[in-house]
């Protein structure tokens, strides 16, 4: 709860710059990438390179990416849809790979572009959380089970602790655990060929 309450600012030191990535510009576009979204993932220490950010904004590929996010739940929590919304081919995962194959892009900034269109929904997943979590599969897949798991008992355990921490309702689930996961071992990741942890279990 501690390293929550640092994130957001909340324990008498400035927030990190990610405690903005929900809420960065108000209301959001459900089914288009914006401008803003495309600063709101610098939040999260990652830059979408010119010719990406127009591609996506201006382009072929961001008109498909709308179509397919139009296709993809908006406010519902990953704990509450069925598993066939996150398999290969769901449009969630068709979203991903097509930002993935968006030179500039890859697959951590193409998943934290999902977690900002679906935060409730889609998670963020870089190196800090891989390295401690490991390579699964599915990553979605994996969490989404864990989360169901016993009566939905972690999912209510992050919620939980968000309101212990004094965290807004606006953030959600997904991103307290993944706050959990970053704060808890970023300094640690730091040094060359960090070993992690790869503790990833239902």
């Amino acid at each position: 709860m501690t390293n929550l309450r640092r994130y957001f600012g909340l324990a008498g030191e400035a927030a990190y710059t990610g405690a903005r990535f929900e809420h960065l510009g108000g209301e959001q576009v459900a089914d288009e990438v914006t401008a803003e979204d495309l600063v709101a993932v610098q939040m999260l220490s990652v830059r979408v390179p010119a010719r990406a950010a127009l591609e996506l904004l201006e382009g072929e590929r961001g008109r498909q990416l709308s179509e397919l996010l139009r296709r993809i739940p908006v406010d519902v929590d990953m704990v509450e849809v069925d598993a066939a919304e996150l398999h290969s081919d769901s449009a969630a995962d068709q979203a991903w790979r097509l930002l993935f194959r968006v030179k500039g892009i890859g697959w951590v900034k193409a998943g934290k572009l999902l977690a900002r269109k679906r935060p409730r929904l889609l998670p963020v997943y870089d190196r800090v959380v891989r390295c401690v979590l490991g390579t699964p599969s599915s990553f979605w897949l994996d969490l989404h089970h864990a989360l169901r798991a016993d009566d939905h008992a972690l999912h209510h355990e992050l919620l939980d602790l968000r309101e212990r921490a004094g965290i807004p309702k606006t953030v959600s689930a997904l991103r307290v655990c993944d706050i959990v996961l970053w704060m808890a071992h970023h300094e640690d990741h730091r040094p060359l060929r960090c070993p992690g942890h790869g503790t990833l279990s239902p």
